[in-house]
């Protein structure tokens, strides 16, 4: 008898070399995670060339594009967790509950950040940490960002559906069509039409757009498991409940990410000059792409775990776990060596501005000392959010761009002034680093006393 799609699916996630899975997972994804993070590198570099304020524009209203993906994120990588144990269960139609309920609830969602976020564009920019030079491009960057904002949170979700039944390659497709697009379009709004900051945003929006319509292509044509037909929509509440606590801590990590960025604005305006902001604004870019790696090294191993974690396979999570783990640290530190190295052609691939290159020089190499001891974090808050651990997910979440970085953002300018706030990044990375190595041990052992279990169980049978 001839399997079915579900039934052959499950079988390579359960059945597949632990290795091989988590790498054919996780190259899409992490081309995927890389691409996401292009959309927003590329408005940079090419606003950049505009002016020092221009750019600044950009980064100060870069938070209200990390608000809009951590909704995204929420709903995407909750319904993911829980559409990838649902299916280790073999529980196809909960499954597919779960990710419409998440498309359309991220939906609504970027439909109501796109009111609110129009009605009070002017005072938010405010907040953002914007400078009197730099306001007007902030607002025309965010405005039109503003308006993309429920597809771009919707394609978040498809996206993290497609991967967490298993099918990245159907997401990396979308995203990568996307990126060359607004590549493409970046210079035709920002110069050709004479657009500038605003160009930029409509670049991203128009490109966010075609990536929706690939990945829904998939839901639509079939191809994927899960179905975006309104039938299955949740009626109760706990469905929604369930994806809300299981994506609250990607939600956490993003809207930490957006305030930490916003204090970091803040911080840096008070030295006056459009050059600090421009600085890390294009440093916080650059940092997100390297980030981006180990985060879809991570995206694309968090479905081997929920599969097999599921099916009661323990020792295929803690291979994928221990794993996934080397892998990143490994591609992080090599990445970062490049950038340190080059830290000066990278900056001025962005900007010609030498006040702007010199600040961002250093906050770029003092993060590149520190961004590879991230991936520990990392694991461990995919590795809970997988078996579904969420209050740990949660903390875990909170303590880089949260515990650390806020106390951090005031207390190391205060001592050091400009030094400080390039510091605040990687003091936050270190001190993450350490508060995380409990807790990977204590995943180790705690699948070490599943194994153990399970043996005993299959002795007594």
């Amino acid at each position: 008898m001839e399997l079915t799609k579900e039934e052959k699916q499950y079988r390579r996630m359960i059945e597949t070399p632990v290795k091989r899975l988590v790498l054919t997972l996780a190259v899409p994804t992490t081309i995927s995670m890389l691409i996401t993070s292009i959309y927003n590198i590329a408005d940079t570099m090419f606003v950049s060339h505009l002016s020092v304020a221009a750019s600044g524009g950009v980064g100060v209203a870069y938070p209200i594009m990390a608000i809009i993906q951590a909704f995204g994120f929420m709903f995407g990588m909750g319904a993911s967790s829980n559409i990838s144990a649902k299916l280790g269960r073999k529980q196809v139609e909960e499954a597919k509950s779960i990710g419409a309920t998440a498309f359309y609830s991220a939906l609504a969602v970027g439909l109501l950040i796109t009111i609110i976020g129009l009605l009070f564009l002017n005072p938010i920019i405010n907040v953002l940490g914007a400078t009197e030079g730099v306001f007007p491009h902030a607002a025309s960057y965010a405005r039109y960002i503003l308006m993309g904002a429920p597809i771009m949170a919707a394609s978040f979700v498809l996206n993290n559906i497609l991967r967490g039944e298993g099918k990245a390659k159907f997401s990396m497709i979308g995203i990568v069509m996307g990126a060359i697009l607004n590549i493409g379009l970046d210079p035709l709004f920002i110069y050709t039409f004479n657009l500038g900051t605003a160009g930029a945003a409509i670049a991203t929006i128009i490109s966010q757009l075609v990536s929706f319509s690939i990945l829904i292509s998939f839901f639509i044509s079939k191809k994927a498991i899960m179905s975006l037909n309104p039938k299955y929509i949740a009626k109760k509440g706990g469905t929604y409940l369930e994806i809300i606590k299981v994506g609250l801590p990607s939600l956490a990590r993003q809207g930490l990410a957006s305030l930490a960025t916003i204090l970091l604005n803040n911080q840096a305006a008070i030295y006056g000059s459009d050059a600090a902001l421009s600085a890390m604004g294009i440093v916080s870019k650059v940092y997100m792409v390297v980030f981006a790696m180990v985060l879809g090294i991570g995206q694309g191993y968090q479905p081997v775990c929920g599969y097999n974690y599921s099916a009661e396979h323990y020792e295929r999570v803690k291979e994928a776990c221990v794993f996934t783990y080397l892998t990143s640290v490994i591609a992080m530190a090599l990445a970062c060596c490049i950038l340190f190295i080059f830290s000066r052609q990278v900056m001025q691939i962005f900007i010609q501005d030498e006040d702007t290159i010199n600040i961002g020089i250093y906050a770029l190499r003092f993060r590149c000392i520190a961004l590879p001891l991230i991936a520990m974090n990392v694991i461990d808050n995919m590795t809970f959010q997988a078996i579904r651990k969420k209050f740990l997910a949660l903390f875990l979440s909170c303590l880089n761009q949260g515990l650390f970085f806020i106390p951090l953002v005031f207390i190391l300018p205060y001592f050091f002034g400009i030094n400080g706030v390039e510091l605040v990044q990687a003091g936050a990375d270190v001190l993450t680093f350490l508060v995380s190595i409990p807790f990977f041990i204590y995943i180790i052992k705690h699948l070490n006393a599943k194994m153990k279990s399970k043996t005993l169980k299959l002795a007594k049978d």
